[in-house]
């Protein structure tokens, strides 16, 4: 069974490949990185693996590896950096000791010595430090800005090794394998988020309702993007890891307002100044997110409800 799971899961996966490549191939983003397109497309693919495979199990064969081999495995995330960057006039040292020395020292950061079932200071520490390198932008120098979405991707990896592979955090429910109980309850509440997100968006100015009618691609590309680049990093960090970790030490109310919290204030920069209503808003469905993956400990409810959420928005209310 497991092996017929990940077989369909690869099959799946070289789709959307295929799919990303003939949909960027002629985009903007090609044009302006010229000929390491097709270095980067091989980047994203390396990055976009490991969240893509640990949904599907790939985790489990880690846990018979011995302490050394698992913290010295995390090196292995720079090989997309250097897929990148290898033989080009964009590879840099200081980047090159980045990437390979990030993912080691945290990861021996978080297994040295072992954690307790509850959250510690090293959890917390680690999250600041993963959150401080994506919004201080401390990996710019690995990849042009115009692919903002590979550090992304990598600090996903980071934080996905870390505390699911090395940690072995218990509850994550990070899984990404469809089910009718996570499908309904993803939708449950984004149906529930949805009126209220409609009145406090009316009543901010946040969101400006436009009568379009997409095409069924246009809808479908938006699901994919959405799902792979924004609901899965994002649910992993904040409900997977986050709010999970805030359960063993606040209790389960408390642990879902403030990674609900938490959330909404990483949307601070989305526009040239502090932007409060798109905090409000963030916050508000963060604890919608929150209660589809603490229901049944799915990550994929969290994931769907976000998903959701976001194609609606950026398809009639943006």
């Amino acid at each position: 069974m497991k092996t017929r799971r990940f077989i369909v899961a690869g099959i799946i996966y070289v789709a959307i490949l295929i799919a990303f490549w003939l949909g960027f191939r002629n985009s903007q983003i090609a044009v302006s990185i010229g000929s390491v397109f097709p270095r980067a497309f091989a980047s994203f693919a390396l990055l976009l693996a490991p969240l893509w495979f640990f949904g599907f199990g790939a985790g489990e064969r880690l846990k018979v590896l011995s302490v050394t081999v698992k913290i010295g495995a995390a090196s292995l995330l720079s090989i997309s950096y250097f897929v990148f960057a290898a033989g080009t006039n964009v590879f840099s040292w200081r980047a090159m000791v980045i990437v390979i020395a990030y993912p080691v020292l945290v990861a021996a950061f978080l297994e040295l010595p072992q954690l307790p079932r509850e959250m510690t200071w090293r959890d917390a520490a680690l999250l600041v430090i993963i959150a401080a390198t994506y919004y201080l932008r401390w990996l710019q120098s690995a990849w042009p800005p115009e692919l903002t979405v590979l550090p992304k991707l990598f600090l996903a990896d980071v934080a996905l090794y870390c505390f699911l592979a090395i940690r072995g955090l218990e509850g994550a429910g990070y899984c990404l394998v469809p089910s009718w109980t996570a499908l309904k309850v993803g939708l449950r509440e984004w149906l529930l988020f949805l009126p209220l997100a409609l009145a406090v968006g009316e009543a901010t100015g946040f969101i400006h309702f436009h009568a379009d009618v997409p095409r069924i691609g246009h809808v479908a590309a938006a699901v994919v993007l959405t799902l792979l680049l924004i609901a899965i990093p994002e649910e992993l960090f904040f409900r997977a890891i986050l709010q999970n970790l805030l359960e063993t030490r606040l209790g389960r109310t408390a642990a879902l307002l403030i990674a609900a919290a938490l959330f909404g204030l990483s949307h601070f920069n989305h526009g040239a100044v502090f932007n409060w209503r798109y905090v409000l808003l963030a916050t508000i469905a963060g604890i919608f997110y929150g209660r589809a993956w603490r229901k049944n400990r799915q990550t994929f409810a969290s994931i769907v409800t976000h998903t959701a959420v976001d194609v609606v928005w950026s398809l009639w209310f943006r």
